[in-house]
């Protein structure tokens, strides 16, 4: 007898949990899609595709397009996409309010969520994806990682003429040349992408390249 009075409490809080699930779901649903602005704290890890950011005594979990480029136990804001589904809950975060807002467009592409586009600004200038959707440069587009001709026609029409984001142009550019140099090299974009936040990027492109290249043969 007690054996089935604990089997009908487990299958109660089973059913009860599912239902709380959906509540949330539903919630998130009508209310938009994003809960958060932004988490302002330290930095108290740094994955291969995530940071840690510690505020308040809690620790979020935050997807980025370059964690090499925090630091550990220095403050940052990080303006933040709370991604919730039936079967995710995830943060997507942006040291850059320009790269946030260019995430949202991709990810408002049919065909393309939040795993595909954090790739594309990982390793890509916001100035060379733009300029590559308004002049519809495919080739550009399918270099990054799972996005094919299909998906990249997709892209372009439905974000063409309709991207309005401000960016310092010089410092996009000398970025997209830094990485194009050290593609140049032989380096790929995930090594790259480890050290490219690292480098100051008010000196040269040369002196760049030589910082970077001491960082990638360490």
């Amino acid at each position: 007898f007690l054996f089935f009075n604990i089997l009908i409490i487990v299958v109660f809080m089973f059913n009860y949990m599912k239902f709380i699930d959906k509540v949330c779901y539903f919630c998130y649903y009508i209310n938009g899609d994003n809960m958060f602005g932004y988490i302002k704290g330290n930095v108290t890890e740094i994955n291969s595709n995530s940071i840690i950011i510690e505020t308040n005594g809690i620790g979020f979990l935050i997807f980025v397009p370059n964690p090499f480029c925090y630091e550990i136990d220095k403050e940052y804001k990080v303006y933040v996409y709370n991604k919730i589904g039936e079967d995710e809950y995830s943060l997507y975060g942006f040291k850059e309010k320009e790269e946030y807002e260019l995430f949202l467009k991709l990810i408002s592409v049919k065909g393309l969520g939040a795993k595909l586009a954090l790739p594309i600004l990982a390793t890509g200038s916001i100035n060379g994806i733009v300029d590559a959707i308004n002049r519809e440069n495919i080739l550009y587009l399918t270099k990054f990682p799972k996005i094919g001709e299909k998906l990249a026609r997709q892209i372009v029409l439905d974000l063409k003429g309709k991207i309005d984001i401000e960016v310092s142009e010089d410092v996009l550019d000398d970025t997209q040349d830094l990485i194009d140099t050290l593609n140049a090299l032989g380096y790929k974009n995930a090594e790259i992408k480890k050290v490219i936040g690292q480098i100051d990027k008010s000196i040269s492109l040369e002196e760049q390249v030589k910082e970077a290249l001491k960082l990638l043969l360490k």
